[in-house]
């Protein structure tokens, strides 16, 4: 982390990063939620995979938004990052997998829509993963907040909210209940994790 960083200045408020490649939903929470001081940081940056509803939202309410498809690789990442001096990164939706720099390692996190290590890996997003919930005749679900690594939805767990299947329940009433689960557990973990920040690598 750049030693620069405004999170390494006393007082200073921590600087995020949200990584999205859609509607934005959870954007919107997070935004709303630092707004209303319930995570005490702001959001520096939007990064979107594809131009999107989230990148639109993002657009007159964050300093910067960058457009970068495919899977970026880990130094152009970085310098984005470092660019805009940011502390915490944020998946929201962000559907390509991320190589994550040095610098940013145990900085990075994600929310999946199921109680991890179920239901996880490359593909399993949106839908799919409700899907997969009400075939395998699981009686609860959720959403898992973990850290990022390499690979897909294999980071360290730091938090889950389960909820009911309840019976009846079609894909999208279960990622309806799913996402009200959501909306509490990323800001709980998000200020955890702000709290719990790696020391700077100096890089």
């Amino acid at each position: 982390m750049n030693p620069a960083s405004p999170a390494n200045t006393p007082g200073a408020v921590p600087r995020l990063a949200v990584m999205v490649s859609g509607s934005g939903r959870t954007l919107e929470n997070i935004l709303s939620r630092c707004d209303s001081g319930e995570i005490p940081a702001r959001v520096a940056l939007v990064i979107a995979s594809q131009e999107c509803r989230g990148a639109e939202l993002a657009r007159g309410r964050v300093p910067a938004v960058l457009v970068m498809p495919g899977e970026i690789p880990a130094p152009a990442l970085a310098d984005a990052l470092r660019a805009h001096h940011v502390d915490l990164v944020l998946l929201a939706g962000y559907l390509r997998l991320v190589r994550i720099p040095d610098a940013f390692k145990g900085r990075v996190l994600n929310i999946h829509p199921a109680l991890l290590p179920l239901h996880g890996g490359p593909g399993m997003h949106g839908r799919r993963v409700h899907e997969a919930v009400l075939a395998s005749g699981d009686r609860q679900s959720g959403c898992t907040v973990h850290y990022c690594d390499d690979t897909y939805d294999t980071g360290k767990v730091i938090l889950q909210h389960a909820c009911p299947v309840e019976p009846g329940d079609t894909p999208e009433s279960l990622a309806a209940r799913v996402f009200q689960a959501e909306l509490s557990a990323y800001p709980r973990a998000i200020r955890w994790a702000l709290g719990n920040l790696p020391a700077p690598s100096g890089v």
